[in-house]
């Protein structure tokens, strides 16, 4: 049976400035309200998103890291609770409904990776000496620690909760038991370190994304490599599966986010970007995607002044032909603002693209 195709060419747009320096990282919450991005300007921040509404998007600044806050991720339970690591060595829970921060904890080393488990009761973090750490969440104290003599990479939990598994720099992935975190499996999967992990929302399947620029797919109960993606030419940033596990999209330093077919490994769409891609996540509802990339121009880093300069992009796939209020099936490439005329209709599904942009420090949406 061929393949139905997918549509992603209409596409229309909503523009927010926020933070001061590139975006890191991106992450959804639980129930796909809020879309949360941590940045090197040592903030984090929260933007109220609803793909229904036309209205100027609400978001809040979480302050009080001294340091870039290179990853963050929401509890799986709790909507409003992201909890945040930095390059100052601490990890904070905040509560975004006040932008306060509700718990905090120092640990050893500069954190750049952080995951929760699905059931909310832990977290690990990873450093940048390969020290993991696992949290208990109530109190915020350290269940778990170990160094490693080998690089690793981004860690997570199997949707079971039962498997817990971490890349490593030699191009593995280590697969433990958990709580016991007595080794399972130590997967040979690349040629160069594993970066990134993924896993598929029915926890069938888990992914992998490497240096050698190939994303691989395995099967969680047979840990066995199903497949490859490889339309990256770079080493593999980030990587993420869509709310059905339908897709999966992945980025890197090529100038697009690719995003293919999970069960026959065919590329359906390339996002052209202007910059590397540091972070993508599908909204765990829709059909939307998040993304965050570095600046386009290296050389404009400090002049806080640039068309582009620091972006997260969210759009959501498009099956059908847009329908217009105004206009029937007709679409009108000149309108500058064609959210106005969408009609909501249960036909469709509207596409919906948000970017960070820093111009002369100024914070606010421009239509």
């Amino acid at each position: 049976m061929e393949e139905k195709p997918v549509e992603f060419k209409n596409l229309c747009s909503r523009e927010y400035f926020g933070h001061k320096r590139k975006v890191h990282s991106v992450a959804w919450n639980c129930i796909g309200t809020k879309l949360a991005s941590g940045s090197i300007d040592h903030t984090a921040r929260v933007w109220n998103i609803d793909p229904h509404s036309h209205g100027k998007v609400k978001d809040i600044e979480l302050k009080g890291h001294t340091d870039c806050v290179d990853q963050l991720c929401w509890d799986p339970k709790q909507p409003d609770i992201v909890a945040t690591c930095s390059g100052d060595k601490t990890v904070r829970l905040w509560d975004t409904r006040s932008g306060k921060c509700a718990q905090s904890v120092e640990l050893s080393g500069e954190n750049i990776n952080i995951a929760y488990k699905h059931d909310g009761t832990n977290i690990a973090v990873g450093n940048r000496d390969d020290e993991l750490t696992i949290l208990d969440v109530r109190k915020l104290k350290t269940v778990y620690k170990n160094k490693f003599s080998y690089e690793i990479n981004e860690i997570a939990w199997s949707k079971s909760g039962d498997l817990f598994f971490i890349t490593t720099g030699n191009g593995t992935i280590e697969v433990f038991d958990y709580p016991s975190l007595k080794l399972h499996h130590n997967l040979f999967a690349h040629t160069a370190g594993c970066y990134c992990i993924s896993i598929d929302p029915s926890g069938r399947y888990f992914a992998v994304g490497s240096a050698d620029s190939l994303v691989s797919l395995w099967d969680v109960k047979e840990m066995l490599c199903i497949r490859t993606f490889t339309k990256m030419e770079w080493p593999v940033r980030t990587l993420g599966f869509n709310h059905t596990g339908e897709f999966i999209a992945s980025a890197s330093e090529d100038p697009f986010v690719d995003i293919a077919n999970v069960e026959t490994g065919r590329s359906i769409y390339q996002i052209q970007t202007k910059a590397p891609m540091n972070s993508v996540e599908w909204n765990p509802k829709y059909n939307l995607l998040a993304y965050a990339g570095d600046d386009k121009n290296k050389y404009q880093n400090d002049e806080g002044r640039s068309e582009v300069c620091y972006y997260l992009l969210v759009f959501e796939l498009a099956k059908d032909k847009l329908n217009f209020k105004s206009g029937g099936d007709s679409e009108d490439p000149t309108d500058t603002n064609p959210m106005k005329y969408l009609d909501f209709g249960a036909s469709w599904h509207p596409v919906v693209l948000i970017w960070i942009r820093t111009i002369n420090g100024y914070d606010s949406l421009r239509s």
